[in-house]
């Protein structure tokens, strides 16, 4: 997972009365696919794998939108074999958006839905280089209360011919869900 900025579409000073927070619909596939091209180093998908997660994963993916424009978008999902778990796959953040709390409110609305109310654990990878995910994690995990600990995950030379950084895993929890309800970002 990763975090990135965007420079265009300004975000207001005052921020989160204005941005709504809302499921991705199908409309929203390429615009997320844009967001995320413009995030690097994120890896860019296809949009139809965008289209995909607006479709199929809508309870696990998050749109923050101000003005109609996307200033935000998580996308994760409940592991299948611990459905305790909720893996962040990534995290975009608009640049005039970063440094206000909005991947710390992108994580806690996906983990305060319905869908995700049995979520105990928060897992997500990311590379060497990425400080800002780092710092986004740990800062979330010490808000709620909950350590943050990194592990092996994916080695660079399981991605093929691929050049691609090591993946680190990052695992915050045990949580309650009341724990991210009731923290003000």
């Amino acid at each position: 997972m990763e975090s990135c900025a965007l420079t265009s579409t300004p975000v207001s000073e005052s921020a989160f009365s204005e941005i709504v927070f809302r499921q991705p619909r199908l409309n929203d596939g390429a615009d997320i696919q844009e967001l995320i091209a413009s995030c690097e180093p994120l890896d860019v998908n296809s949009t139809y794998c965008y289209l995909l997660l607006c479709k199929h994963f809508a309870d696990t993916c998050v749109v923050a939108e101000q003005d109609g424009d996307p200033v935000g978008f998580l996308s994760g999902y409940l592991q299948p074999a611990e459905r305790d778990v909720f893996f962040v796959w990534q995290v975009a953040v608009n640049g005039a958006a970063r440094g206000q709390g909005l991947g710390k409110r992108l994580l806690s609305e996906v983990l305060t839905r319905p869908f995700c109310r049995k979520a105990r654990y928060l897992e997500a990878s990311v590379t060497a280089p990425n400080d800002a995910s780092r710092r986004l994690f740990n800062s979330f995990a010490e808000e709620i209360g909950v350590p943050c600990r990194e592990q092996p995950f994916f080695r660079s030379e399981v991605f093929g011919s691929e050049a691609h950084d090591e993946e680190r895993a990052l695992r915050i929890g045990p949580f309650h869900p009341n724990a991210v309800q009731g923290v003000e970002w």
